[in-house]
C-alpha cells in the first residue's frame, strides 16, 4: 500500500459533518479547504470571465455557494462553485441579451439563474433527482468533451491577446466559425501577451508531470504556478499603464485591458454586488436560457455528485434530492447577488479529496478563504494576465475532451462512439440541447436496431417472486435499456433497499442490456453492499457482448467466433494440443483421419502415417496467437493443413481463455 492509500484508508468511525466533527476534523478540513482555494481562485476568475460575467462574478458564486450549500447538502467531500462545463451556457445567454460588456445582459442572465434555481429547488423537493439517470452515459460524454472543444477555441483568442481595443473583448463566433480564424488569430497576435499564454499553457500541461515524479510538489496546484509566472511577466511588461511598444516594425499596445478587472480598493467587492432584472423573464426567449441552465447544471451537479461518491474513501452516499435543493439554494442566492450558476465540482472534488478533507466544512473553508482573499488584497488580483486565466480553461478544455475519452468510449463499443461523435458534433453546430437530444434519438435508433421492441423502450417488462423471506428474483424481459432504467431502478430500490430484501436480477430473457445499464447495474450493487444486502445478476452469459468490455451492451444472439481446424501427423497430436491450451484454447476436438497432401500425391504415395484432425473454436484474439504459432513453429518443420472458419456460438464465454476472463473479472472488480 502506497503513502497516499494509507492516508486516505477509511478509519473506523466514519467522519460526518456534525458539529462534534466540525471541531475534531477541523486540522483536516482547514487545510483542505486553504489548498482547494489555491485551485478555485484562478479557476473562478478564469471561468467568470470566458462565461462574459465580470471576474468578480465567480467568486462571489464560490463564497455563497461553498457557505451555504455546507449547511443543506450531506455530501460531505464535494466542492460547489462555477464550473466550465456551464460557461457555454452563460456566455451564449449573455450574448442573447446584449452581449459581454452589457451590463443590462448581465442583469438579465441573472435572473435567468434565478429562475433556473427555483425549478432546481422544486426539482430536489419532489425527488425527481433520478432524472439523471435517464440520460445516456455516451451522450454525457459527447456533451462534455463538445464544451471542452469550444472552451479551448473560445480562449485561444484570450491567450494569445487578440482582444477590441474599444471594448477589451476577444472575438467570439460559432466553434465551426472561430476554427476558422486561428490563422488570423495568430497574425494578430499581441507578441508580449501571447508570451504570457503560451507559458501559462506549458506550464498547465507540464506541471502535473514534474508533480507526479516530485511528490512533494503536488501540493501546489498548476494554476498558482502560472500566477506566479504570469504576474512577474505582467508587471514586467507593465501592463498596468497603458503604453506601446514596437517589434519589427509593428506597434503593439499594453494596458491593464489584459488584466483582470477587480475592485480598487480593501472591501471594494460588495460595491460589485448586482441585482437582477425580472422583468426579462416575461420574454419567452429568456424562458429557453433557464431550461438550458436548469437542464444542464443539474445534470452535471448529479453527476459530479455521484462521481464523487465513488472515490470518497469512507464510501458516504449522497442524497442527490437534498444535493440538488442545496446546489438550487446556492443558485439562487448567488444571482441574487451577482454570481454565476453554480454546480457540484468534479475537478475541484478531486483535489478536496486528495487533499485529505474529512468533511463538507472543508467546502466552507476554501469559501472563507476566497472572501478574506478579495476583500483585503483586490488590488493584488487585479493584476493577473486574463491570457493566464485563458491557458488554465485551455487546459480544462483538454481534460474535457481528451483523446483518450475517445479511445473509452470505442472500447465500449463501436455504437456507444457514434453517439458520443454524434453529441459532440451537434453540440459544436447548434447548442448543448439539440447535442444531447441528437444522440439520445440515435441510441434509440440504434436499440431499435438491434432487435428492442418499440413497446420496452419506456416502459420495463419485469416479473417479481418471492426466491423466501430474505431474497426477492427479479426476472427482465424484452430489453434494459437507458430509457426503461428509472421504473427499473424505482423497483429494484423498493424490493431490495426499502423493504431491506437481497435481490437477484435475471436477464436472460431480454433482447438487449445496454451500456448505461450495464453501469448502472455495478453502481446498485454498490450501494446493496452498502447496506448490508446481496445483489446479484444473472443471466448476462446467455446474452452476446458488443465489444471486449466489462460495460459493453449485450444482445441476445449467437457470438462469432473462429473454428482452427488443423490436420497434421498423429505423432504430434500430443505436442499440439499442450501448446493450443497454452495459448488459450479452452478445449479441443480430435478424429483420426487419413488422406494424402499435395507432396504426398505429387510423389504417388497414397500409404501416409495415421493422421489427425484437431478442431478448436477460439476467440478472434486467441485464434491470431494460434496462427503465428503454426506459422512459425510448426509449418517449417511438419507438413500439416490448417484452415480458419467464422462460427456462430451459443454460450461465448465458453470459448474464452482464462486469462480473458480474469481480465473481465478484473474489470468488472474495479
Amino acid at each position: 500500500m502506497t503513502t497516499e492509500d494509507k492516508t486516505h484508508s477509511p478509519a473506523k468511525e466514519i467522519p460526518r459533518g456534525s458539529a462534534a466533527g466540525f471541531i475534531k476534523y477541523m486540522k483536516h478540513d482547514l487545510l483542505s479547504g486553504l489548498l482547494v482555494f489555491l485551485i478555485a481562485l484562478p479557476l473562478c476568475l478564469a471561468i467568470a470571465v470566458s462565461s462574459g460575467y465580470p471576474p468578480i462574478a465567480g467568486i462571489f458564486t464560490a463564497i455563497v455557494g461553498s457557505i451555504l450549500t455546507t449547511f443543506l447538502s450531506n455530501s460531505e467531500l464535494t466542492i460547489k462553485g462555477p464550473a466550465a462545463g456551464l460557461i457555454v451556457i452563460a456566455i451564449g445567454c449573455i450574448t442573447e441579451f446584449g452581449g459581454v460588456g452589457s451590463h443590462e445582459a448581465y442583469r438579465a442572465a441573472l435572473a435567468v439563474g434565478v429562475a433556473a434555481a427555483v425549478l432546481q429547488i422544486c426539482f430536489g423537493i419532489f425527488r425527481a433527482g433520478i432524472l439523471g439517470e435517464f440520460f445516456p452515459i455516451s451522450a454525457v460524454h459527447g456533451m462534455l468533451a463538445a464544451i471542452g472543444v469550444i472552451i479551448i477555441i473560445k480562449q485561444i483568442p484570450f491567450a494569445l491577446g487578440v482582444i477590441n481595443p474599444e471594448t477589451g473583448r476577444a472575438p467570439s463566433a460559432e466553434p465551426f466559425e472561430m476554427v476558422r480564424e486561428i490563422p488570423h488569430y495568430v497574425m494578430q497576435a499581441n507578441p508580449a501577451i501571447a508570451a504570457i499564454g503560451l507559458c501559462s499553457v506549458l506550464i498547465m500541461f507540464v506541471w502535473p508531470l514534474i508533480s507526479r515524479r516530485v511528490r512533494a510538489l503536488k501540493i501546489v496546484p498548476a494554476p498558482m504556478i502560472v500566477l506566479l509566472f504570469a504576474i512577474p511577466m505582467g508587471m514586467g511588461f507593465d501592463l498596468i499603464h497603458q503604453h506601446s511598444y514596437v517589434l519589427r516594425n509593428h506597434e503593439y499596445q499594453l494596458s491593464d485591458q489584459y488584466l483582470v478587472n477587480m475592485p480598487d480598493r480593501v472591501f471594494g467587492l460588495f460595491d460589485e454586488v448586482t441585482y437582477p432584472d425580472f422583468s426579462v423573464l416575461r420574454q419567452s426567449r429568456a424562458w429557453w436560457w433557464v431550461m438550458m441552465f436548469f437542464i444542464i447544471g443539474s445534470l452535471e451537479s448529479l453527476l459530479s455528485a455521484k462521481a464523487v461518491d465513488l472515490l470518497d474513501p469512507w464510501k458516504r452516499k449522497t442524497n442527490l434530492d437534498r444535493d440538488i435543493i442545496a446546489v438550487g439554494v446556492g443558485n439562487l442566492a448567488a444571482s441574487l447577488v451577482g454570481g454565476l450558476p453554480m454546480i457540484s465540482e468534479i475537478v475541484r472534488s478531486r483535489a478536496n479529496i486528495d487533499n485529505g478533507a474529512r468533511t463538507r466544512f472543508a467546502d466552507m473553508w476554501h469559501g472563507v478563504f476566497l472572501l478574506l482573499c478579495v476583500a483585503l488584497i483586490p488590488t493584488v488580483l487585479h493584476r493577473i494576465p486574463l491570457a493566464a486565466l485563458a491557458a488554465m480553461l485551455i487546459y480544462t478544455g483538454y481534460r474535457l475532451a481528451h483523446p483518450v475519452e475517445f479511445l473509452n468510449v470505442y472500447r465500449v463499443g463501436k455504437e456507444q462512439l457514434a453517439i458520443f461523435v454524434t453529441t459532440l458534433v451537434m453540440v459544436l453546430a447548434t447548442d448543448l440541447l439539440v447535442g444531447v437530444a441528437a444522440g439520445i434519438i440515435l441510441k434509440i435508433i440504434i436499440h431499435v436496431v438491434n432487435g428492442v421492441p418499440i413497446k420496452s423502450l419506456f416502459k420495463p417488462y419485469i416479473e417479481v417472486q418471492d426466491v423466501d423471506n430474505t431474497t426477492c428474483l427479479i426476472l427482465a424481459r424484452e430489453s434494459a435499456v437507458f430509457s426503461n432504467w428509472i421504473p427499473f431502478r424505482r423497483q429494484i430500490e423498493q424490493i431490495g433497499l426499502v423493504q431491506h430484501r437481497n435481490v437477484i436480477v435475471d436477464v436472460s430473457e431480454t433482447k438487449l442490456v445496454d451500456h448505461s445499464v450495464m453501469e448502472k447495474l455495478e453502481e446498485m450493487e454498490r450501494d446493496f453492499e452498502q447496506e448490508g444486502l446481496h445483489f446479484e445478476v444473472r443471466g448476462l452469459d446467455s446474452l452476446q457482448p458488443l465489444a471486449d468490455n466489462a460495460h459493453a451492451a449485450r444482445k441476445r444472439g449467437l457470438a462469432s467466433m473462429r473454428r482452427l481446424t488443423i490436420v497434421a501427423s498423429a505423432e504430434i497430436e500430443d505436442w499440439l494440443e499442450a501448446r493450443l491450451v497454452q495459448l488459450g484454447a479452452t478445449g479441443y476436438t480430435v478424429m483420426q483421419c487419413r488422406g494424402a497432401g499435395r507432396t504426398e500425391l505429387q510423389h504417388g504415395n497414397k500409404e501416409n502415417d495415421p493422421k489427425v484432425r484437431i478442431e478448436v473454436v477460439m476467440t478472434w484474439k486467441t485464434s491470431e496467437e494460434a496462427i503465428d504459432f503454426l506459422r512459425s513453429e510448426v509449418i517449417p518443420n511438419h507438413r500439416i493443413t490448417a484452415c480458419v472458419e467464422t462460427v456462430d456460438v451459443v454460450r461465448r464465454q465458453d470459448f474464452e481463455s482464462l486469462s480473458d476472463a480474469s481480465h473481465l473479472e478484473h474489470a468488472l472488480s474495479d
